[in-house]
């Protein structure tokens, strides 16, 4: 079989793909697996019509909207491996292969959990990374963020516009690094108070974040925490040996959205910090309009239309 453009990756990015390429009748492969990045997350919010949606439902409805495409085949199957070159490539999909002209890549990244006692457990339901996604569910209760040295350059401006979310906000660097005097002089002005002590766990009480607890036993009561722990691209990524760029996110064309390897392009979270599902579906979308306008053109020009 052999697919204008095969899909890896059945989140918002990879169904807004398929969904543009569907509608503009180019034959179409999704292939979904593995766990979801936002597997702990309940409630997408701030994507307009579907605020509040079940992650596991918005992807339903993605895939129902999808049966109305029949040139648009969403399986189950993980890719193992992607050879071949643009116009021309090998998708080994465990015992089977197919062709694709193009591919996408919707593979989102891989959440390095801080190896902090309770963070895992809280993650999604009272730990997130994202104020515009989970704010308003929370707000004017005590808040805080988790610093790291790998973003202290912004920290100074992500807690303060938490202060317009709640007034009780508080930053905590674990005893793990310093801030410049600027940095915490600014965060005292704005109102952040800031907490310097090494964290020895986090204090839950039926699912939900209490407090966070230090080595010495002290605790600070916290309702929610924001946090940005490390990520990395899923093997499939490494082994394409795609460009990157300094924080580790795949190198694509603003306007296309092609990547380093001619012929494969990607969208949503794996190629930026910018993580929403709004985000990784318009992405998806421009990546589909861009693959399609490139492969009809070259299509037109072969006399293969």
């Amino acid at each position: 079989m052999v697919y204008d453009a095969v899909i890896v990756g059945g989140g918002p990015a990879g169904l807004a793909a398929a969904l543009t390429l569907g509608r503009a009748r180019k034959r179409v492969l999704v292939c979904d697996s593995g766990p979801r990045r936002n597997a702990a997350a309940e409630r997408i919010h701030n994507f307009v019509t579907r605020d509040g949606t079940p992650p596991d439902e918005f992807r339903r409805l993605g895939r129902e909207q999808l049966l109305a495409y029949p040139n648009v085949e969403v399986r189950d199957l993980r890719v193992d491996a992607i050879t071949g070159e643009k116009g021309a490539f090998r998708v080994v999909l465990g015992a089977e292969a197919v062709e694709a002209k193009r591919v996408i890549l919707c593979t989102g990244m891989v959440d390095e959990l801080l190896p902090i006692d309770g963070f895992r457990e809280l993650w999604g339901h009272s730990i997130f990374q994202c104020p515009y996604c989970h704010g308003w569910e929370v707000q004017d209760r005590a808040w805080g963020v988790l610093a790291s040295a790998e973003h202290a350059g912004m920290l100074m401006p992500f807690a303060l516009q938490l202060r317009g979310w709640t007034r009780d906000v508080a930053v905590f660097t674990g005893g793990l690094f310093e801030f410049s005097a600027d940095v915490q002089a600014g965060l005292l002005t704005g109102g952040v108070r800031v907490e310097t002590a090494p964290i020895s766990r986090l204090v839950g009480r039926d699912g939900r974040l209490a407090s966070v607890e230090f080595s010495d036993g002290r605790q600070v009561p916290r309702d929610v925490l924001f946090a940005h722990p490390p990520q990395r691209q899923v093997a499939l990524i490494q082994a394409l040996g795609i460009a990157l760029d300094e924080q580790g996110f795949v190198r694509t064309d603003p306007m296309t959205r092609e990547t380093s390897v001619p012929g494969i392009y990607a969208a949503g979270d794996l190629t930026s910090r910018m993580q929403a599902a709004i985000v990784g579906a318009a992405g998806g979308m421009q990546a589909a309009a861009m693959l399609n306008l490139e492969l009809t053109m070259s299509m037109a020009s072969s006399g293969a239309l």
